[in-house]
């Protein structure tokens, strides 16, 4: 080798020492922080989807339905069988998926699973998964503290895989949600959550998820995070998710009867409490002798009985009975406050599988 080509090799040699102990000295200036959230990042987001909601839409010009993409949102990966963890509310009224992954432009197909309105979670799978798949890991909610760290990864407003950071706000908030219902347990973060991050992972420290974000508080305008995002916690996820994949629903306790709804009931004159509008003759209820509305031969209603307390929890709506028979067990015996005849009864109802 000539002197020239020893006196090249030797610059290169040094340009890329000099190179790496820049960049060793980079890293090193970095807060503890701030390495902490790259090290999540990079470790969770291949486990982090974008999802396609995609629905038929029929041309009077065209005999053939063409699929449009109605909506977007977040999802993650749950196990390597290639089923996909969502909010509800970003499938509902979709024909078919489609899911992405970071830094591969095939798009995945996904069928649906199974859902849970009143609890806004939704499970996928994939009918072709890519040849790595990385389930996310699941961490702990019931041990969380209010200003642990937190972080979200997700789809916000299109821009794919976006990482945003802050704080566990507050804990055990209860949101009413998708389904009508109120989501008991919520956790509020300050991690900016935009449209497009729903369903997205809400990550602690170690990258593990504790909540599935799901609702943004609006107060800015349409569209605007103000720094007022909740996530359904992860205790929930873990319950919720295994009865979808095995049973396509989830499996809950109830009293054998129909509710009137709200809305119906007040005009009833209802103020407080929730009115049977039907009772399985079959079920429970029945035997216990709840009466649901009733009509004469003459065409006029009368109404049902009207239930106001669980054991010892006043009911005075649909959401505080979904909320107080959620938290019992199929078959567990409830004393059943309620009022016929502007009398109060009590009666004992033993739950079943609804």
């Amino acid at each position: 080798m000539s002197r020239l080509s020893l006196l090249v090799v030797f610059a290169l040699l040094c340009s890329l020492t000099n190179a790496f102990a820049a960049n060793k000295t980079e890293l090193g200036m970095l807060l503890e922080n701030e390495r902490n959230s790259i090290s999540v990042f990079q470790n969770v987001v291949d486990s982090v989807v974008n999802v396609s909601n995609m629905r038929k839409a029929h041309s009077i010009f065209e005999m053939d339905a063409t699929e449009v993409e109605s909506g977007t949102g977040s999802g993650f990966v749950w196990d390597k069988s290639g089923y996909i963890v969502t909010n509800y509310h970003v499938v509902d009224g979709g024909d078919s998926f489609i899911v992405s992954f970071k830094d591969d432009k095939k798009p995945y197909r996904a069928k649906f699973i199974g859902g849970d309105p009143k609890k806004d979670i939704a499970v996928l799978k994939l009918t072709e998964t890519p040849k790595d798949l990385k389930p996310i890991l699941p961490g702990d909610s019931k041990t969380l503290q209010v200003g642990q760290k937190a972080l979200a990864i997700g789809n916000p407003l299109g821009l794919d895989h976006t990482l945003t950071t802050g704080t566990v706000s507050a804990l055990e908030r209860s949101i009413k949600g998708y389904g009508g219902v109120s989501i008991n347990g919520m956790i509020q973060t300050d991690a900016s959550i935009n449209p497009g991050n729903s369903g997205g992972p809400l990550l602690d420290s170690q990258g593990k998820l504790i909540g599935i974000n799901t609702i943004i508080y609006n107060g800015g305008g349409v569209g605007a995070s103000s720094g007022l995002g909740f996530a359904i916690p992860v205790e929930i996820v873990k319950n919720v998710v295994p009865q979808l994949i095995k049973f396509g629903k989830v499996i809950r306790p109830g009293l054998g009867v129909a509710i009137l709804e709200d809305y119906y009931a007040a005009r009833f004159g209802l103020r407080e409490g929730v009115m049977v509008k039907f009772v399985d003759p079959k079920g429970p209820a029945a035997k216990a002798g709840l009466r649901g509305i009733t009509r004469n031969r003459f065409g006029e209603y009368f109404i049902g009985d009207i239930i106001v307390g669980i054991d010892n929890n006043p009911i005075r709506s649909y959401d505080d009975l979904f909320s107080t028979i959620d938290k019992y067990k199929i078959g567990d015996t409830v004393k059943v406050k309620y009022i016929r005849d502007n009398k109060e009864k009590i009666t004992s109802i033993t739950l079943i599988q609804i």
